[in-house]
């Protein structure tokens, strides 16, 4: 069987957001080619408060759908659907914007706040589809251990296992993995066409098909083997010797024009001046009814 390699990596910059959050903006506007239909990806680090309680204020949203997930720390949010609550340790919130959602995200002081999120773009006939929302509770996770990993199935499925989220419209595999210190990881549970990359939250990892390990804050593009939706070839990755975790991202890529401004992401130009028009206007928000999916 082939091995997937990696082809490329990412570390990208450190960036200020929000009101004032500092984080590392991973994946952004010059890696949406290569890692289709992921747009965004910000991890986060910190030990000290002042680096992210300011948060996320009041901001829209349009056409993605943002998955946040936490390691470790708590996030407060709501939105203008109605929705509200707390993200905590190893806890997820899958957001669908679709047509138009209002939200905001408050971080709230932790001995360490560790996680991501990740924007993945929505298929052009489902950018209007109404707003929904998803919480990714810990106990809702399937965990399987074996051979020194121990695998979280947030969305997707692994190994005959299936996670909380099918992954909304993109069909995402979501997998949070710890490696023992020395440990080989090994899967053939992705197709080859679709887009897969690894981002280190913590520890060294050596991708197949690089000379060297690689620290936290990483992403490795791990290079499409074909077009099949059958076959599936070996992904591999090798910890250091204080081990690893990442996280496995997968998706079947969109192929379609991106037009991007800020937290709005449609196809076309015309579509995004409409939609900023109609946040001027008043008329951004389509449903106005709570959209909550209890898993």
């Amino acid at each position: 069987m082939k091995k997937r390699i990696c082809i490329r990596t990412d570390r990208g910059k450190d960036a200020v957001d929000g009101a004032g959050v500092r984080l590392r903006r991973v994946l952004g506007l010059k890696t949406i080619q290569q890692y289709d239909p992921f747009l965004m990806l910000d991890g986060f680090d910190s030990i000290d408060p002042d680096d992210y309680t300011r948060g996320f204020p009041w901001h829209p949203h349009r056409g993605i759908e943002t998955v946040t997930y936490l390691v470790e720390g708590s996030i407060e949010h709501m939105d203008s659907l109605g929705n509200k609550g707390t993200i905590g340790n190893l806890q997820c919130q899958w957001m669908t914007a679709g047509s138009g959602i209002i939200h905001q995200e408050m971080p709230k002081a932790s001995p360490r706040m560790l996680g991501c999120q990740l924007w993945v773009n929505l298929p052009a006939s489902e950018k209007m589809t109404i707003p929904t929302y998803r919480d990714i509770l810990q106990e809702d996770v399937p965990v399987l251990n074996s051979d020194g990993a121990v695998v979280r199935v947030l969305s997707g499925n692994f190994n005959g296992h299936s996670g909380p989220m099918n992954g909304g419209f993109r069909e995402v595999q979501y997998l949070d993995i710890t490696l023992a210190p020395n440990t080989r990881w090994e899967s053939d549970q992705t197709p080859n066409s679709h887009t897969l990359f690894f981002y280190l939250l913590d520890g060294k990892l050596q991708a197949e098909g690089l000379d060297s390990f690689e620290t936290k804050g990483c992403a490795m593009l791990m290079a499409p083997t074909g077009t099949s939706e059958e076959a599936n070839d070996t992904v591999s990755a090798l910890s250091g010797a204080e081990g690893a975790r990442f996280l496995v991202i997968a998706g079947k890529p969109l192929n379609e024009p991106v037009s991007w401004g800020g937290p709005i992401v449609m196809n076309t130009k015309e579509e995004l001046d409409l939609a900023f028009r109609e946040l001027d206007e008043g008329t951004f928000i389509k449903h106005k009814e709570p959209t909550f999916l209890i898993l």
